[in-house]
């Protein structure tokens, strides 16, 4: 080494114990591990408390569990709409969260120690803090590697609130320890958390009384949106308080006591349980990222370019703890991306697609987008042309007697150019991915009208709103002219 010149040596790889360290085992962290490791490279993967993660613990998994009981015990209730008598229904909930365990355990040796281990990656248990760009201390050991790609994910917002600090409140990781159904349920916030959990316990027979900052629920989504699940809710005999702002947390005897003001009036929501669902925020506490100088963006989150490299360039990230878009889909697109990256960057990097990412919000009915809606065209300035398709016309649904709900479909003025789809009804977020497929590969409503559907499905609604957009469409100067051949071709009357 000492015959090469300097700066042949700096471009030189250095040795290190592993191509990649991943700090974090959830969603983003898993991904990012597996992919790496199937590219052949050498890969650690540290994690501080069980692999898995928010997704299959505290999140997604346990939240949608629960949500299905709830839509049945409904079901059950309103069961005489399909000519049936199910008679009085009890919910055993200590059974319920048995159930939710169960489905834990059967996904987690997906994610487990012994899987990853198979598929070539070295697994470390313990907090993980960088002591450089390219060395990470876990306990006493001190792994190496050439990149490093943080997904610590991120946690429940706790405001701070007076006397909150006195008072057991849950969020949406601890709601689980949950042994007894509530009598009273608090939920503060008006997002998806918020907003799917305050309907399934409702479902489930408590009372449920849902704090809002803010003038409506679901506010990212078009205030049409908002009020029909709003009314959902009223219709459920689920209590809102909306513009309401927290000014202090206390218990009397049993009941916790949230004090809010709204307006110049004071008010006080008793109930034996409280959720607090106002957001999450990013993991990087105990990182060691601000010694090493790692830049924040918005939101505590990691800032990062466009192809999710850190500020310091050896440290990539993905998932919760750099968003925008906290969401397991959204973690594991943005884990392809940043595990190629982190292999391959001195090759070559690519940038992460942000330009359309679907959502979904699991209340009854679903809400699915993606793309642009209304309030974010106009806001951006974006012309476009609605077509819309109610679920009530739809005959599957009919057929099943979920006939809330409809399709709006954005495009471009004159052309089947879809900027975007929002979607209310049942299983909204599985009929959205026909649009998002087509907006991905540049295709219009044309051609989802083309394509034979299935009859009766729900899916068919797709061909139903770009039939819409078709009639709405037609040069309607031409049907003088076409009344006239056909007459012609009868011989004339």
């Amino acid at each position: 080494m000492k015959l090469v010149p300097n700066w042949l040596r700096q471009r030189l790889p250095q040795r290190y114990d592993y191509n990649v360290i991943v700090v974090g085992g959830g969603a983003a962290g898993l991904v990012s591990a597996y992919l790496t490791a199937g590219a052949q490279a050498r890969v650690a993967l540290v994690e501080k408390a069980r692999m898995g993660g928010d997704c299959l613990y505290t999140g997604c998994v346990p939240s949608k569990t629960l949500i299905r009981s709830a839509r049945l015990v409904h079901e059950m209730r309103h069961a005489q709409a399909y000519g049936l008598d199910c008679g009085p229904v009890t919910v055993d909930f200590s059974q319920m969260m048995k159930r939710i365990q169960a489905v834990i355990r059967a996904i987690e040796p997906h994610d487990s120690i012994a899987r990853y281990q198979q598929l070539g990656v070295a697994c470390f248990q313990g907090e993980a803090r960088l002591l450089s760009g390219h060395a990470v201390q876990v306990g006493e050991q001190v792994l190496t590697a050439r990149r490093i790609i943080l997904a610590t994910g991120a946690t429940p917002v706790v405001p701070d609130v007076p006397g909150l600090e006195d008072v057991p409140y849950l969020t949406s990781e601890t709601i689980w320890s949950l042994s007894q159904l509530p009598r009273h349920l608090v939920v503060v916030g008006g997002g998806p958390i918020g907003c799917e959990l305050a309907q399934a316990f409702r479902r489930l027979g408590s009372e449920v009384t849902l704090i809002v900052h803010g003038s409506r629920i679901l506010k990212r989504e078009d205030s049409e949106v908002s009020e029909h699940i709003q009314s959902q809710f009223v219709t459920e005999g689920i209590a809102l308080c909306f513009e309401h702002d927290l000014s202090r947390v206390f218990l009397h005897g049993d009941e916790i006591v949230v004090q809010c003001q709204h307006g110049e009036e004071e008010r006080r929501i008793c109930g034996d349980v409280l959720l607090l669902a106002i957001g999450r925020q990013p993991c990087v506490a105990g990182l060691g990222l601000e010694e090493l100088g790692v830049a924040l963006g918005s939101h505590g989150a990691l800032h990062s370019d466009g192809t999710l490299r850190t500020s310091l360039p050896s440290v990539y990230c993905a998932g919760d703890v750099v968003g925008p878009y906290q969401f397991t889909h959204m973690a594991a697109h943005q884990a392809a991306t940043a595990g190629m990256n982190a292999l391959f960057d001195g090759l070559w990097r690519q940038r992460v697609d942000l330009t359309l990412v679907p959502w979904a919000t699991f209340v009854d009915p679903e809400v699915a987008r993606a793309g642009l809606n209304e309030q974010e065209a106009a806001r951006q300035g974006v012309a476009y042309e609605v077509s819309r398709y109610d679920y009530a016309e739809l005959d599957r649904a009919v057929a099943d007697g979920r006939t809330s709900g409809w399709i709006k479909v954005l495009t471009v003025p004159g052309r089947d150019t879809i900027l975007g789809v929002t979607i209310v009804g049942a299983q909204a977020g599985d009929s959205l991915a026909e649009f998002v497929l087509a907006m991905k590969s540049g295709l219009g409503l044309k051609k989802i009208l083309s394509t034979i559907h299935i009859y009766p499905t729900l899916a068919e609604g797709g061909k139903q709103v770009a039939g819409v957009w078709q009639k709405n469409h037609l040069p309607r100067w031409l049907w003088p002219w076409l009344a006239r051949f056909h007459r012609w071709m009868r011989g004339g009357e």
